[in-house]
């Protein structure tokens, strides 16, 4: 399976929720996400049965309740695959994946290019947050 400890995924999202924009957005109190890594197949389906998108995708997020804010779903593959594509290693792109889907869990989307950004500047100070940096023309 992946070679990105389950640790270092948390620290990012722990980082990543410290972030003033995002901190402002969360519950009160503690919180969870279950983040699930798996195949295309599998990200296939579920994009073909919530979002109604018959290809996979590098990652979905599903609205959670209460303390719980959602599931996180992340192709490793894909992952593999943008990693190498942008000349990161796959620890910086999982990451960023993660976070980005926290984003979606916290009602950011990226449907125009003022959400893009936003969405974008957010998901860099994550990172960072944690040492990490996309490559450029990552995001």
């Amino acid at each position: 399976m992946a070679p990105v400890p389950v640790r270092s995924i948390r620290s990012v999202l722990l980082r990543a929720a410290a972030v003033p924009e995002v901190a402002a957005r969360m519950p009160a109190g503690e919180s969870t996400v279950a983040l699930r890594l798996t195949g295309d197949a599998e990200m296939e389906q579920l994009n073909r049965t919530f979002a109604d998108v018959p290809n996979a995708t590098d990652v979905l997020s599903f609205a959670g309740w209460g303390a719980h804010l959602g599931d996180i779903a992340i192709s490793w593959p894909a992952t593999v695959r943008q990693a190498a594509r942008y000349h990161h290693d796959a620890r910086t792109e999982l990451s960023l994946l993660a976070v980005h889907g926290l984003l979606h869990l916290l009602g950011w989307d990226h449907a125009v290019a003022r959400e893009r950004r936003e969405m974008n500047r957010i998901t860099v100070e994550a990172l960072r947050r944690s040492r990490l940096t996309p490559a450029p023309g990552r995001l």
